[in-house]
């Protein structure tokens, strides 16, 4: 009697696949650990395959770690698009500015505490800002990275009449500085301890002190 064997399942992936399956396995290290668990040794160790062969798709850890920012970012851009999304539509204009500077505050700090890895992860590399490299995007799906999120925030504010056009300049900077010191204060910070359990309360207080200040 003849005996059919299944083929045992492949524990190494194909050329064609393992760019995905090492970016995979970066962006699961950065959820577990942040930057610096970002490794393309334990990479490659979790996609099943020899670590000489990450160095096809990824020529170092820095080039990884970059691939990995670059997806973090672009979640940080989807979670303030959610929020931006749930914003009433028949709102008069200047409230509707007033809920959409709110809106893209309280998705990137409700990010910064439900991915508290990938997000350390997504401001990781201090000599760069958030734009894209053209092999990997930071924008969420409406095409926008996490600082054009809130620069459009910010511009509706002036077009709504709310913000003097004389105040715009810079004043996502501002915003910006005070949201994400907030996040990293408790992320990474001294503050974990005592605002961490008030973390929302505290980021909508923060917020309203952003939208009166602009």
């Amino acid at each position: 009697m003849s005996v059919t064997t299944t083929p045992s399942a492949r524990k190494t992936y194909r050329h064609g696949d393992l760019r995905r399956a090492l970016l995979e396995a970066g962006i699961a290290l950065a959820r577990e650990g942040g930057p610096a668990a970002v490794t393309l040794r334990e990479a490659t160790r979790r996609a099943g395959v020899a670590p000489n062969a990450a160095y096809r798709h990824f020529a170092s850890q820095q080039a990884l770690l970059v691939a990995v920012r670059a997806t973090a970012l672009s979640a940080v851009a989807k979670s303030m698009e959610d929020e931006l999304a749930a914003v009433p539509p028949k709102l008069s204009p200047a409230d509707r500015a007033r809920a959409c500077v709110r809106a893209v505050g309280t998705g990137y700090l409700r990010f910064a505490k439900a991915e508290t890895g990938l997000f350390r992860t997504a401001f990781a590399l201090s000599h760069k800002l958030i734009q894209a490299t053209p092999e990997w995007p930071t924008a969420g799906p409406s095409g926008r990275n996490p600082y054009e999120l809130l620069c459009g925030a910010v511009d509706q504010l002036v077009q709504a009449g709310v913000m003097p056009a004389a105040k715009r300049p810079g004043a996502e900077i501002l915003a910006w500085s005070a949201v994400h010191g907030l996040a990293m204060l408790v992320v990474d910070g001294p503050l974990a301890a005592p605002v961490g359990p008030h973390f929302e309360m505290f980021g909508q207080r923060l917020l309203d002190m952003v939208e009166k200040g602009l």
